[in-house]
């Protein structure tokens, strides 16, 4: 099979769908791949590294014009035109992006696989995870970089500080997000509350590290940890769909002036009412006296270590395809959840309801 690696373009987007390793392994297994020029370096694979592994670097063109297209991010508009009805292999997010994408993807024909919801034997999302670890492992660090005062923030360091911990943080979510994020910020000293749905994850939850108290999530607790929080980390997730309203507007305007959300749900549109997409060269905007981060590929900032994490874990993904074809997809029921859309038609529930599509909606799995 013949597989296509782009150069991503989204902005400040430095990670790459492939590494020369893996690259190297399709090859020997008598793939052709095709990587755009310069795909790599923002994540420090030099073209060199690429031929030196068997594959081929050339243009866009040659990049998309293959059977299989592996990316990290949705297309941008810039990228519809090479759409062609190949496989295209990334993060598509389209029950919270631009409805513009999944029409350009039905036009097309394109068969759109998505990382975010192919599952495992136990219903978990293994190529979602290692972006969802960096994403909130990130959140706190950067929540407190937005906390300092010449930032507009309230001053307050989510540290302990002579055995004294400052800083009260709230985490809206306790899947994989949500615990990598708790691990940062009590590990740093604050105070970290972290609301879930299910009592019987609190003390797994509360042991990742000191200062951390698990709530189940209801309307009456949330407000009252917001009234005091430094910083919301939104970390809420529905398998495919588009994220729930879990902070209202009016919880917004009860937070602190100075305070800080870091809303890594925004790819699916966001678990915060007053937030909207941002980006890594604009990434803040102020609601109410407060500080929204809503970065919409903010494992991008550090696209080294996302990269080696992500394609550790879809490289095995990709060789099924390139071996197998299409059927080595659909062959597997929990591979084709990945499958959103497919031949003209959106093929997963969540994505049709969320974009009122559900007359052209046949399902795969």
């Amino acid at each position: 099979m013949r597989v296509g690696v782009p150069r991503e373009i989204k902005d400040n987007e430095n990670r790459v769908a492939m590494t020369p390793d893996g690259a190297r392994t399709l090859v020997e297994a008598g793939h052709e791949v095709s990587v755009e020029l310069d795909a790599g370096s923002g994540s420090g694979f030099s073209d060199a590294d690429y031929l030196a592994a068997g594959a081929t670097v050339g243009d866009v063109a040659a990049a998309w014009g293959t059977d299989l297209v592996i990316k990290v991010k949705e297309p941008e508009p810039a990228e519809y035109r090479y759409l062609g009805g190949q496989i295209v292999f990334t993060y598509f997010h389209l029950a919270g992006v631009d409805p513009g994408l999944t029409e350009a993807l039905l036009a097309s024909r394109t068969m759109a696989v998505a990382y975010e919801t192919v599952e495992d034997e136990q219903g978990r999302l293994p190529l979602l995870a290692p972006m969802s670890a960096v994403a909130g492992s990130m959140a706190p660090l950067v929540g407190a970089w937005y906390l300092a005062r010449f930032n507009g923030g309230r001053g307050t360091l989510p540290a302990e500080i002579l055995g004294q911990g400052h800083g009260e943080v709230a985490i809206v979510g306790d899947g994989v997000v949500g615990r990598h994020a708790a691990r940062v910020a009590g590990a740093m000293g604050a105070r970290v509350a972290v609301f879930g749905q299910q009592a019987e994850r609190a003390a797994e939850v509360e042991s990742i590290a000191p200062g951390i108290e698990y709530l189940v999530s209801d309307n009456a607790q949330l407000e009252k940890r917001l009234v005091r929080a430094d910083m919301l980390i939104g970390a809420t997730l529905v398998k495919g769909a588009r994220a729930q309203h879990v902070v209202s507007e009016a919880m917004v305007e009860r937070m602190p002036a100075g305070a800080v959300i870091v809303d890594v749900s925004i790819d699916q549109g966001g678990c915060v009412e007053t937030s909207r997409p941002t980006s890594h060269a604009d990434p803040v905007f102020t609601k109410h006296g407060v500080t929204h981060y809503c970065v919409t590929n903010m494992p991008g900032a550090y696209p080294r270590s996302s990269t080696l994490s992500l394609t550790k874990s879809t490289l095995p993904y990709v060789v099924r395809i390139a071996n197998g074809g299409r059927a080595a997809i659909f062959c597997d029921p929990l591979f084709a959840r990945g499958v959103n859309t497919c031949e003209g038609v959106v093929t997963y529930r969540p994505v049709a309801e969320a974009l009122g599509l559900l007359e052209n909606f046949r399902g795969v799995a």
